[in-house]
């Protein structure tokens, strides 16, 4: 079986101002490199074969801080980038609602557009990493994408708020997928 744990960035300000961030490449802040630090303690007895993430800095980083345990390949893909966010990014909800209303965002990425992209990098994952183990480091919309393309909509985009740092896994078997866990947030305590 080929398992994907995919973990979210760690925190960053505009997380805790409730900004978007989109492809505004924006670090972590201290709270969010001590939760890659103690997912890195998660992540050392999984035998992970490699790290794939966004090329965007707080997914980047958070990475870079697991990997410091891990000591294994690294891989930048674009195809696990945030969704883009168009006009809105660095807008709260609320600067969001007065600026667009409940019309249409500018410069949005189409979800259709988020979806094919991501499993472009699912359908990558399973070609080159066959039976191994991946930690895939990414954004919320992204691996919300993936669980909700994976449930068939039963959970993932719109549905599931995930967690900085939280960890989800799934495996992928005989041409089937599984979700295994979702939004795992026990090794940040």
């Amino acid at each position: 079986m080929t398992t994907i744990y995919l973990i979210r960035h760690g925190e960053t300000d505009w997380n805790t101002a409730g900004k978007v961030q989109g492809l505004t490449d924006i670090p972590l802040n201290i709270n969010g490199e001590q939760q890659a630090q103690k997912s890195s303690m998660y992540f050392e007895n999984k035998a992970i074969d490699v790290i794939l993430c966004s090329p965007l800095l707080r997914a980047r980083r958070t990475a870079e801080i697991i990997n410091a345990q891990l000591g294994i390949q690294l891989i930048e893909m674009q195809e696990f980038a945030e969704r883009c966010y168009g006009d809105a990014e660095g807008l709260t909800i609320d600067e969001r609602t007065a600026k667009f209303g409940s019309g249409i965002i500018p410069n949005l990425e189409s979800r259709e557009d988020l979806q094919n992209r991501v499993i472009k990098g699912m359908n990558q994952i399973v070609n080159e990493f066959e039976n191994q183990k991946i930690l895939v480091v990414a954004h919320g919309a992204v691996i919300n994408a993936i669980l909700y393309i994976l449930s068939k909509g039963e959970i993932g985009s719109g549905i599931t708020r995930l967690k900085n740092a939280c960890i989800s896994c799934i495996g992928y078997k005989n041409n089937s997928w599984d979700i295994i866990s979702v939004n795992e947030d026990a090794h940040l305590q």
